[in-house]
């Protein structure tokens, strides 16, 4: 099936153009860095007014850049949650009022099954089941993916999320935004030992996590800075903590479950040191570890269309005239393709 996919829950707005058989995959993205740089974080309202004036053109120039006819389409998938209200609005309007338009049917993607299967368009591929550490700024959770659409969350943060945390300390000790990169990037120069930060929950039985503390002891340290102390060094000391508890609570995850595969998704999937890390550190004991490129870790739109496309081979697919965005939606009520009873698609 070839399935284009539209993104849109928070603060990139994504095109892309996907087969399930990922033959063919094509995207493209802008994101709203200088959008939200002034205020030091995405703000809502204004995330919501640039996807309105961006998403449409984008679909219709991408359309002509591929030369491709709509009735080419098996169909249309766009983000139907969770993500930002606002945001997830403008992608499932404008997403089912071209599908109506151009007679195919459409489907509502959930934002982090996507992540999970981002890896799936890659040639090194996992097979089911697995354990999937999805990570990003507003999600950090260990997954059992059983099948697909059959997941059970066996692990996630207390409090912030870990991309949160890397956004929030940048921008305490004063990095531009945005933070988690500006903090991984100073990290690369710093010593991961100079400042021994607890590492949270590290041996709690559970595979839960915690980063809220993590975040007030790098306060506490900045606080008392001196001239000798590195703002490198600090940065590289809290990254290293991040991954040490990712990895830990990944590798119980595993062993409870008795798996050797470990998918690694979503936006702080990108960091470098975690991605190595994992590598050194799983392939010692014989699990293999998947993790998507870089241009599929941040938010985009051809895990969307992928998704999309696995779901709409089993026949699954919206009413296109009801719009249900979902700012909240949880990954374990999803169920595997097929499952849930066919709607109607409307009259086209």
């Amino acid at each position: 099936m070839l399935i284009l996919g539209i993104e849109t829950s928070c603060d990139e707005t994504a095109v892309a153009l996907c087969d399930s058989q990922c033959n063919r995959v094509v995207q493209q993205v802008y994101t709203q860095i200088d959008t939200h740089a002034p205020y030091g974080g995405v703000v809502p309202e204004l995330a919501s007014r640039d996807h309105v004036a961006k998403l449409a053109p984008m679909v219709e120039q991408f359309i002509k850049e591929q030369q491709l006819d709509p009735k080419q389409l098996d169909g249309l998938a766009y983000t139907r949650g969770p993500g930002l209200i606002g945001a997830l609005m403008v992608g499932a309007c404008v997403g089912k009022t071209l599908a109506y338009g151009w007679g195919i049917p459409c489907l509502g993607v959930h934002h982090i099954e996507a992540h999970l299967l981002a890896v799936m368009l890659e040639e090194s591929r996992p097979s089911f089941p697995f354990v999937a550490l999805i990570v990003s700024g507003g999600h950090t959770m260990l997954v059992h993916a059983k099948s697909l659409g059959d997941y059970s969350v066996i692990g996630e943060t207390l409090d912030d999320a870990a991309g949160e945390a890397f956004d929030k300390t940048a921008k305490l000790i004063g990095l531009p935004y945005p933070g988690g990169p500006s903090l991984a990037k100073l990290a690369e120069e710093g010593n991961p030992e100079a400042y021994p930060f607890t590492r949270p929950m590290m041996h709690h039985p559970s595979c839960d996590m915690s980063f809220s503390g993590l975040k007030t002891q790098v306060a506490q340290t900045y606080s008392s800075f001196s001239g000798r102390d590195s703002l490198a060094d600090l940065a590289a000391s809290f990254q290293a903590t991040v991954v040490d508890v990712l990895l830990k609570k990944s590798e119980r995850a595993l062993q409870e479950l008795g798996l050797k595969q470990l998918v690694i998704a979503g936006g702080v999937s990108a960091n470098k040191r975690l991605r190595c890390f994992a590598e050194d550190r799983f392939s010692k004991q014989g699990i293999r570890v998947f993790v998507p490129r870089l241009s599929y870790c941040t938010d985009n739109a051809a895990m969307v269309a992928y998704a999309g496309s696995v779901r709409m081979e089993a026949g699954e697919f919206d009413d296109t005239l009801v719009i249900e965005p979902k700012a909240r939606w949880a990954l374990e009520s999803l169920r595997p393709p097929g499952a849930t009873p066919h709607t109607s698609p409307g009259s086209f």
